[in-house]
């Protein structure tokens, strides 16, 4: 499955390695960071600015009914359909990470992503629903292409010994989190006020601004070439090339047979995106744990990495609602009202990026400060997958005790909820991509950390069917398990910690 890297004298490779550390004179220039990570921070302002401005109305607008824009799906079912959304983008980012390291490196795959991503915003921008199908195909490809390779290309610029790379990892989560925190705000007041398909084109114009950006500052990345750093040879390339359009075209073909003939339903398309994020993390660790090129040292390594997985799903299961069930509780059952203030229920999504902007430099500032004494990388992990499943029982005690929808609580719970949320949030997306890219077989450079979104992709398939129980139980019942479960899973990885500190060694 996984084609042999060519070394740099080989007659097959098609080109040396790419250089794994910034230009001269960058290391230090932002924020005591090597630049390029102020490149690659400002990418992701835009595309977070771009998705998760998105993201904060996408389902709300699936359930608005037609009358008012909206598609007129039922609650539990607008939240699996934007689930299942999540799930194909995280999916995709598997094939994105091979695409990198095998065709068309890191650079290219990351502006080809963005291409991609702006090309199905301002699809979603036409006010149709083949049109808004059309864009989240687009978006899914996109992300999947950008996301794991900018991780990477942050993990690039630092060696593995650098005790920046943590504190870099938190300062470049700051920065994209500027976005989730500005793009619902704007998504959400353009949908309120001009129609949801208004609120779709203002992400379109964010993630067009971010890839000017990336373009402007490609000078100051490592592993800025454009081909890949494992490049196959010249006639393999060609092949894996045409297998791969023979293959997209295929898919799509049997899909609109499928739809024809009645067979493939929204749920049914659900229910086999969820089968398939369950199956691909398990055939992507078999390969890794098979393959001859990942040394005895690396299974070992990805032996600890596996429970680090189940933890990043554990939180996200928990996260990715703040943009579904979260978002639908708030617009039926809470205040949309601060000191006065009337705001759009989107905004509630703001609550997080702003949470995580402000939290970000303080556990980066304690992570310096405490140097080799901080929490080790699965500790740091586990707390935040704890604190996300509190952030689920805390909304148990507003919802409960009352039957009806006239009862609005007030709007701090659904914030306090967000600050639990985001401060677990930082802690574990920087720990655990910092980790992922140390743990990383040098082989499965970029296809590791697409391995992590897997966690994400898996995340969001075992969303897909447990929020079609959303509006049928109650709302402590289903806030209040969840969140449970969540808080186990983080208390279970924190009674590995002595195995996993060994597991890992040297990796801290």
């Amino acid at each position: 499955m996984e084609p042999t890297p060519q070394p740099n004298d080989s007659p097959g490779a098609t080109q040396a390695p790419e250089p794994t550390q910034p230009p001269p004179g960058d290391d230090t220039a932002f924020l005591g960071q090597p630049k390029g990570l102020l490149t690659l921070s400002g990418l992701e302002v835009w595309e977070r600015f771009s998705f998760l401005g998105m993201q904060a109305i996408l389902v709300l607008y699936f359930a608005a009914t037609v009358a008012d824009g909206g598609m007129g799906m039922e609650p539990g079912t607008a939240a699996s359909v934007g689930a299942a959304y999540g799930t194909l983008v995280y999916l995709v980012s598997v094939a994105g990470g091979w695409l990198a390291d095998r065709i068309l490196g890191s650079y290219r795959a990351v502006l080809w992503g963005g291409i991609l991503i702006a090309c199905g915003h301002y699809a979603m921008a036409v006010p149709a629903a083949a049109s808004t199908w059309a864009g989240l195909g687009l978006i899914s490809a996109g992300t999947g292409l950008l996301k794991p390779n900018v991780a990477n290309m942050v993990g690039k610029l630092y060696r593995t010994e650098d005790e920046r790379r943590d504190a870099g990892f938190a300062l470049y989560y700051m920065a994209i989190n500027i976005g989730a925190f500005l793009g619902p705000l704007v998504t959400a007041w353009l949908a309120d006020h001009k129609g949801w398909h208004w609120g779709f084109s203002a992400a379109a114009l964010g993630m067009t601004l971010g890839l000017i950006q990336y373009v402007t500052g490609r000078r100051h990345l490592a592993g800025r070439r454009h081909g890949a750093e494992f490049a196959l040879p010249p006639e393999k390339m060609r092949g894996a090339i045409r297998t791969i359009v023979g293959g997209l075209v295929a898919v799509a073909v049997l899909a609109v047979l499928l739809v024809w003939a009645g067979w493939l339903t929204m749920d049914r398309f659900v229910d086999v995106l969820t089968l398939v994020s369950v199956i691909a993390p398990v055939v992507y660790f078999f390969v890794m744990f098979r393959s001859p090129r990942v040394e005895p040292v690396e299974k070992r390594r990805l032996r600890a990495y596996v429970v680090l997985f189940l933890a990043s799903v554990a939180f996200n299961f928990i996260l990715f609602q703040a943009y579904s069930t979260m978002m639908l509780l708030a617009s039926t059952n809470a205040q949309t009202e601060i000191l006065g203030f009337t705001f759009p229920t989107g905004w509630y999504a703001s609550a997080l990026g702003a949470f995580e902007v402000l939290l970000a430099p303080v556990v980066a500032g304690l992570w310096l400060r405490m140097g080799r004494r901080q929490p080790h990388a699965s500790h740091k992990i586990a707390i935040g997958v704890v604190l996300g499943g509190l952030s689920f029982l805390l909304l148990v005690l507003p919802t409960s005790g009352h039957d009806d929808n006239t009862y609005k609580m007030a709007a701090w719970w659904i914030v306090g909820s967000y600050l639990l949320l985001g401060l677990g949030d930082v802690i574990l997306q920087t720990s655990g991509m910092s980790a992922t890219t140390k743990l990383a077989p040098k082989a499965f450079s970029s296809q590791t950390m697409a391995l992590w979104f897997l966690s994400l992709a898996l995340a969001n398939g075992i969303q897909a069917q447990t929020v079609k129980l959303y509006g049928k139980v109650s709302d402590p019942a289903y806030f209040g398990v969840n969140g449970a479960i969540a808080v186990a899973a983080g208390l279970a990885v924190i009674s590995a910690g002595a195995w996993l500190k060994r597991t890992m060694h040297p990796v801290h």
